[in-house]
């Protein structure tokens, strides 16, 4: 069973930076892609970004130019965060795709207030 562990999140201001990290018990090209999703208090889990196995990459509206999401092409991905804003703040998850395979982590919790 594949496990996924996010970590980095926690409290930061207005403005401020993050880096989330989710570390895969396999290797990263073992998955077709790899994606951030978030789900902030009393909304529905939405995507955030996407890492495919040619490192091609995809983000939603929201956070374009603010969020970079990356790998260390072993087993882990990132997700750079900067210029935070407060409705940034939510649960973020990590999912992996294998052909119809699905597998989620259990989230990082990322609040940004002042």
């Amino acid at each position: 069973q594949v496990q996924l562990v996010e970590s980095g999140g926690g409290l930061v201001q207005p403005g401020g930076s993050l880096r989330l990290s989710c570390a895969a018990s396999e290797p990263f090209l073992s998955f077709n892609t790899m994606n951030w999703f978030r789900q902030a208090p009393g909304n529905q889990r939405e995507w955030v970004a996407t890492i495919t196995r040619s490192l091609t990459t995809f983000y939603t509206d929201d956070v374009k130019g603010r969020f970079t999401i990356s790998t260390d092409n072993a087993n882990t991905i990132y997700l750079q965060m900067i210029n935070l804003k407060p409705e940034d703040t939510a649960v973020y998850y990590c999912r992996a795709l294998r052909g119809t395979m699905e597998y989620w982590g259990k989230g990082t919790l990322v609040t940004v207030a002042s």
